[in-house]
């Protein structure tokens, strides 16, 4: 698996590194970092009816998401969460630790991004590092620049 890190210092990106114990839900992470003023982000990893395309969704932590209506408003007909084996085979990622950072394990860019537009107004945002017991405080442009190198897919995405 690629080095985060290594990447993020060769795009010239600054972050803070804060370890923590493994968490598994938004509400535990909310409450460990209840003390920074950065943006809180849920990232989905889902896929398609017929299982051949794939989107990493962030929005805010404290949203809810109806996979259904998202479906419809991008066109995809059953959508629901993918499988381990999947996100070990499309962002190298175990459960618990999905990330866009992730993005760097997923060479052939099949993977599109849906990026929540209520993200943009933090100046800084939080995201586990590839694995779940650390998480990487970065700022709002740090963040699209690195998004940005991805050769991903990226798209806005109005999550209410």
């Amino acid at each position: 698996m690629k080095d985060i890190y290594k990447i993020l210092d060769g795009l010239n990106i600054q972050y803070k590194i804060y370890d923590h114990p493994p968490f598994y839900t938004c509400e535990e992470a909310d409450l460990f970092y209840s003390h920074l003023d950065s943006g809180k982000i849920k990232n989905l990893f889902l896929r398609n009816a017929k299982g051949n395309q794939h989107f990493l969704l962030l929005l805010e932590s404290h949203k809810s998401l109806n996979i259904s209506d998202f479906g419809q408003s991008i066109s995809q007909k059953g959508l629901g969460f993918a499988s381990e084996e999947r996100l070990a085979k499309y962002l190298g990622l175990k459960k618990g630790s999905v990330s866009p950072f992730g993005l760097i394990n997923d060479e052939s860019h099949d993977v599109c991004v849906y990026i929540d537009k209520d993200i943009l107004l933090h100046d800084s945002l939080l995201f586990h590092p590839n694995v779940n017991t650390s998480t990487l405080q970065i700022s709002r442009d740090d963040f699209q620049k690195f998004i940005g190198s991805t050769g991903n897919l990226i798209l806005y995405h109005d999550f209410a």
